[in-house]
């Protein structure tokens, strides 16, 4: 077996004809992609407020890029990016009298964790390489 060959297995992939890797990516709206990345611990608490007050936690997370917290909307002003999230904490709000805005919040707030964990980990492994 050639080298090519036993690369791709190595990785999981079962291909006997060629080494193709397809990197997939999610398409984000903007209101999705103005969630911070929050440290850890804030982004616990987020969902913790979410949870049991929806929209809180999102409103919380509005000040984090006010306070320099990346998001994945870097060609929007920092103004632009700390409205959606306003914004996205008062659908969230105004709808949970029906549900609806309780489970985006709860939802938006695992986003969040989920950010936060993908931050440390990228971290992580960049200060494993120096």
């Amino acid at each position: 077996m050639d080298q090519k060959g036993a690369e791709v297995k190595e990785k999981g992939v079962s291909s006997s004809t060629s080494g193709v890797v397809v990197q997939v990516r999610e398409k984000k709206g903007p209101l999705r992609a103005a969630i911070p990345y929050m440290p850890f611990p804030v982004a616990v608490i987020c969902l913790f407020l979410n949870t049991f007050v929806p929209g809180l936690g999102t409103l919380i997370s509005a000040f984090t890029v006010l306070c320099g917290a990346r998001t994945d909307l870097p060609d929007r002003h920092v103004c632009c990016v700390f409205w959606l999230n306003i914004a996205a904490a008062l659908i969230q709000i105004i709808t949970a009298v029906v549900m609806v805005g309780w489970i985006m919040s709860i939802f938006w707030g695992m986003d969040m964790v989920i950010l936060a964990i993908s931050e440390g980990y990228k971290e992580q492994t960049a200060t494993q390489q120096l």
